[in-house]
């Protein structure tokens, strides 16, 4: 999927959320009583979507003589990824009902018969849709059906799915938000333990986002999930239960979830009898911490607790259930089994009979890497964690090795109070991980898959990189802003000749001149690098040396070159319009007919939306041009080395000689402060001027609340 797709579908969650967050608004339920209607809504609309893809799949092979021409059975679409939709649950026959039906009662019966067809999902799809009103119902209905979303695939709907999750846990719709793991962790684990095949098991699956994300990895390999894995889950909580039936449904693939108190129960079998325990090939969570009411007496014989209870206080209760879960995700594991999971920070470190059986963990040799992640990754809990992965199939030369790799510095600002990880950065923590295990190879494509985007990224800034012509961009972005900015400077053109050569202005009119060349040298110079960039591009050959000289020869010139050029660019447009504004808020030129007012006010709106686009092409020159240097000056040999600040490799002499600590930060030391070359000041002030703009509004929403809520409370 391309950047602009990509975007686009950025767009398309950020519209829908705004349209349903409305309609929640106007029916002045909470985010928890909101949230699994909308799901729902959502689940069907991708139901039906999957429904009329497989349904045209079937009649296609019919016809071309594939498949006997009979009536179809919920078989034929289960193959298929989809459910046999009964007609009354088809989002076009919803949308089909007279004006003045009872909406409410349509989706129930819908809902009621999808569970009907399809027993994974009995008794999970939300049935309360009698509390809103016909008319809400039905605008929320219509927010999902644009053309855009009736054609959109499972990838997409899927983004949806998990946006509109990450949006309700933001806002704390369902036990706090702890139902929801943000995907760059959820990712992260995914991608050190590579959950391909075999049994793989969530002990508080939350929402399924463990599960959803195995599957596309295992889809990225090219092949099929159900075919591959089988998916136990347990929750404690039966909403929670359903978000996850429904999230996997979404993503077209089924899972064993059972409502169950990891702490005192073990529900699960395998098709064999045997006990899920011992037998898992991964195991993945991000269980609730710091939990402290746990029955000591009924889990002191546990068998899932081979290293003993961490401490049990007056009250025969477990102080801290942290090593509980720690203990039970290495138990759950085969012979061969890998386990990555979330933690709380406290517990690498903590003491006492915490520390017994983080001793007793160390020794068995299967810690195989620990990593740090910095405050506010969660969307409602600002604590910092780590992640901790087990391999019990180590090979011997790393058995007394643990790999402490700190990522606390890498993230990625996603507002002024929530971080997470870009994809890339994501790559570049999983590449330090592959060269712990000697994997060089993996690390090298990576750099080339890097130097790839850099120049495509180039590419980009002449020519658009859409994949739908309906929404694209424009054609040349960069030739697109010289014309948009010689357009601009033509009209005012006349006016700026008429002024005296002496006034107060002159400075502002005398940039302007000055500025009438340069950003579009500064264009044609970038072009005339791009061609030799993407021609020495074309010749790189396979490995860590030419990648390296490549990278010296011409990608980091280039990139510097970019960079600049987007300066000139921002130069070149704010000189031009603060000349527009000064013309027209302080010299009249509104009134003179040499200035245009209406066709300068539409030219300059042209160009600041080319401007848009231009920038964003050549940042992106940068950004992955920022990547590969990240990994070159760590890893110039494309072999694990420990780097101050990022890495270390700790054998099990200093784990002991650090209390057993298991905290990155212990180890790897502090790296040296590096400036960030593109901080940009004026868009941070932007930033904050758009949240102090929403915090006012959404104030003022609340202030009209407050007194509507005193008026009817005093009539």
């Amino acid at each position: 999927m391309t950047s602009t797709a990509l975007d686009r579908i950025d767009k398309i969650e950020a519209s829908l959320w705004e349209a349903a967050d409305q309609l929640r608004a106007n029916s002045k339920l909470t985010s928890s009583e909101y949230c699994m209607p909308v799901l729902g809504v959502i689940f069907l609309r991708h139901a039906s979507n999957r429904y009329d893809a497989a349904l045209a799949a079937i009649q296609a092979d019919q016809e071309a003589g594939r498949m006997p021409k009979r009536k179809l059975v919920a078989a034929d679409f289960v193959r298929r990824r989809a459910l046999m939709l009964p007609p009354q649950a088809h989002y076009n026959h919803l949308l089909a009902l007279p004006k003045g039906s009872d909406l409410g009662a349509a989706l129930v019966a819908a809902m009621e018969a999808i569970e009907a067809d399809f027993e994974p999902l009995a008794g999970q799809l939300p049935k309360d849709y009698d509390r809103f009103e016909s008319r809400l119902l039905e605008d929320l209905l219509r927010a999902f059906d644009t053309d855009a979303l009736r054609q959109a695939s499972g990838d997409v709907f899927g983004r949806i799915y998990e946006y509109f999750l990450m949006k309700f846990a933001m806002q704390g719709a369902q036990d706090n938000g702890e139902f929801f793991t943000p995907p760059s962790l959820v990712q992260m684990i995914v991608n050190v333990i590579e959950p391909d095949h075999g049994v793989v098991a969530d002990l508080a699956c939350g929402s399924g986002g463990m599960f959803v994300q195995s599957s596309h990895f295992i889809e990225h390999e090219g092949l099929d999930t159900m075919k591959r894995v089988t998916f136990y889950g347990q929750e404690k909580t039966a909403t929670t239960i359903r978000l996850a039936k429904m999230n996997l449904a979404v993503h077209g693939l089924e899972g064993d979830i059972l409502e169950a108190n990891t702490f005192y129960d073990d529900p699960h079998r395998l098709p064999d009898g045997r006990p899920l325990w011992g037998h898992c090939d991964f195991v993945m969570a991000n269980p609730p911490f710091n939990v402290d009411m746990v029955d000591a007496d009924r889990v002191k014989d546990d068998r899932r607790l081979p290293f003993g209870l961490p401490g049990v206080n007056k009250a025969r209760k477990v102080g801290n259930a942290n090593y509980l879960w720690i203990s039970y995700f290495h138990s759950y594991l085969s012979a061969s089994g890998r386990a990555g999971f979330v933690m709380s920070s406290q517990a690498s470190s903590a003491g006492h009979g915490e520390a017994e059986v983080r001793r007793k963990l160390v020794q068995t040799g299967d810690v195989d890497v620990m990593v740090a992640i910095r405050p506010n990754f969660f969307y409602t809990r600002t604590v910092p964690c780590e992640l901790w992965f087990y391999d019990r199939g180590k090979p011997a030369e790393r058995r007394d090795t643990v790999l402490m790799l700190d990522a606390r510095q890498v993230f990625r600002k996603v507002t002024r109070k929530i971080y997470d990880f870009s994809p890339e950065q994501l790559a570049d923590l999983t590449a330090v991980v592959w060269l712990y295990r000697g994997q060089s190879a993996r690390f090298e494509a990576l750099l080339a898959q890097h130097i790839g985007q850099a120049v495509a990224a180039a590419q980009a800034c002449w020519k658009s990189d859409t994949d739908d012509s309906a929404n694209a961009a424009p054609a040349e972005p960069l030739d697109e802003f010289v014309k948009a900015y010689q357009d601009l400077r033509a009209l005012m053109q006349a006016w700026v000749s008429s002024l005296p050569a002496e006034s107060p202005h002159t400075a502002a009119i005398a940039e302007f001149h000055a500025q009438r060349r340069v950003p579009i040298d500064a264009i044609e110079s970038l072009r005339g690098s791009t061609g030799p960039l993407v021609a020495a591009h074309q010749s790189l050959e396979p490995g860590i040396r030419p990648c390296t000289n490549f990278l010296g020869d011409r990608l980091n010139r280039y990139a510097d070159e970019a960079r600049s050029l987007t300066t000139t660019l921002e130069q070149a447009v704010r000189s031009t319009l603060r000349l527009v504004d000064l013309a027209e808020k302080e010299l009249g030129a509104k009134v003179d007919n040499r200035w245009p007012t209406r066709e300068i006010g539409r030219a300059r709106k042209a160009l600041d939306a080319v401007r848009v686009v231009a920038v964003d092409r050549l940042k992106r020159v940068r950004h992955f041009q920022r990547h590969v240097t990240w990994l070159l000056e760590r890893f110039p040999e494309a072999r694990y080395r420990d780097v101050t600040g990022l890495c270390k490799v700790v054998t099990g002499v200093e784990i002991e000689a650090a209390d057993w600590s298991m905290t990155p930060g212990r180890y790897v030391g502090v790296a040296p402060v590096q400036e960030d070359e593109d901080f940009d000041f004026q868009e941070v002030l932007h930033d904050l001027h758009e949240e102090l703009s929403v915090l006012n509004a959404q104030a003022s929403t609340l202030a009209v609340r407050i007194q509507a809520t005193a008026v009817r409370l005093l009539s």
